[in-house]
């Protein structure tokens, strides 16, 4: 038993456990075992699943800290710690998916509310919005939230301004603190998501945030095998009202899951790094190539979000977007890349290309993809961890191989 942190009460003895009492020995009282090993997790460095649904009470009126794991689990509990410390929160919430944040958030608002929000959003975002809070009373005013005139569309209505930054597909950098102002100034609640950066590259409550969520089956869990969504909040009215909400809706993350993400967190710093490594030599070697009209990655000087996004994050990220010069080009692109996998999601240790208008916005009318710049030939690239070269000779071979 040496070793370990003894700082419960003996609950046998009614001692404290630094005292030998002359029925105990060296601590060999059971109650001094169990308590001070479970305390430790008997000194597992992984932490533990608690696979357990339900948790027994001591007493009548005495709980465990845990009642039933729809409310509270010891597995999510810290991961939701983890995350919490990691964009400098009061609390985190952890969720089954990205998409089931995004809709606790929205449980915020009542009929007749307005949410100024990002025109270039996650496609599932907008879906959400149109068909699920549009129904529920909810209004959305969409703008580039990267203009300057943001404030102008504020009215007695609106109670909440949401952001990307940088934004899905398009990259577009909103200056976080600006808006920031705007939203204290107005009384409205700052909502940002933060999935591209990770709070590795960019800490939202920091610049003034109210709200941070994340989908963190991308870059916080990292490899492509779970599904998860967090919420991070520094205001104490809200954690409440969303503590309450995640018990009440029931969409909290199983502990297979939390454990899988808080696995992936332990290796977030060295994967974002690596990823952004090969992100900015692909870039720059994207911008020479004749087939390729556009090349999109905030960490190029001619990004025109370039030094907001120096000032306000502490990297660039690992995703590019591109457009080729033809939908049969983009097309014969996405059916020869061999290294890089075809496929939805992004935030990951392999490389996926992800075709926007058919898979991530294909929900999204026609009318708003052009207006944000997204065609037919727009391609969006989540880049790994794999070597720089090894990626570059892919992309290479399809661009030079199409048509």
């Amino acid at each position: 038993m040496s070793g370990l942190s003894i700082e419960t009460k003996c609950l046998h003895l009614e001692k404290d456990n630094g005292e030998k009492g002359e029925d105990s020995a060296c601590g060999d009282c059971p109650c001094y075992k169990t308590e001070s090993q479970e305390n430790n997790h008997y000194g597992s460095i992984s932490f533990p699943i608690y696979q357990s649904a339900t948790y027994a009470h001591p007493a009548v009126g005495q709980s465990t800290g845990f009642d039933y794991s729809r409310a509270q689990n010891p597995t999510r509990a810290q991961v939701e710690k983890v995350v919490c410390a990691l964009e400098g929160g009061l609390d985190a919430f952890a969720l089954s998916s990205g998409m089931a944040a995004i809709s606790l958030v929205m449980e915020l608002f009542s009929p007749g509310d307005n949410i100024i929000a990002e025109s270039d959003l996650y496609g599932g975002a907008i879906r959400l919005f149109d068909n699920v809070s549009a129904k529920n009373g909810v209004t959305f005013t969409r703008l580039n939230c990267s203009d300057n005139n943001l404030e102008n569309f504020v009215t007695e209505k609106t109670k909440a301004i949401y952001l990307e930054t940088p934004t899905n597909p398009m990259m577009n950098v909103t200056d976080i603190a600006r808006v920031a102002e705007i939203a204290k100034k107005h009384n409205l609640l700052l909502i940002v998501d933060n999935t591209f950066m990770s709070p590795y590259f960019q800490n939202p409550l920091v610049l003034g945030a109210d709200i941070v969520i994340h989908s963190g089956t991308k870059y916080l869990a990292g490899h492509n095998d779970t599904l998860a969504g967090f919420i991070v909040t520094n205001r104490q009215e809200i954690k409440e009202k969303l503590r309450f909400l995640i018990k009440t809706t029931g969409a909290g993350l199983a502990p297979f899951d939390c454990w899988l993400v808080l696995r992936g967190v332990k290796t977030l710093a060295i994967r974002m790094e690596k990823a952004q490594e090969n992100a900015k030599k692909i870039a720059s070697w994207l911008i020479g190539q004749k087939n390729v009209v556009r090349v999109i990655y905030p960490g190029l000087k001619e990004h025109p979000g370039y030094e907001i996004q120096k000032k306000q994050a502490r990297g660039f990220g690992c995703m590019i977007t591109f457009q080729v010069d033809s939908k049969e080009r983009a097309h014969s692109i996405l059916n020869k890349v061999r290294l890089i996998q075809y496929a939805e999601s992004l935030g990951g240790v392999e490389s996926l290309i992800t075709y926007p208008v058919t898979q991530t916005h294909a929900d999204v009318p026609e009318e708003i993809r052009l207006k944000n710049g997204i065609t037919d030939a727009t391609l969006r690239l989540s880049v790994g961890i794999e070597n720089a070269d090894d990626l570059i000779y892919d992309l290479k071979q399809a661009l030079e191989s199409s048509l």
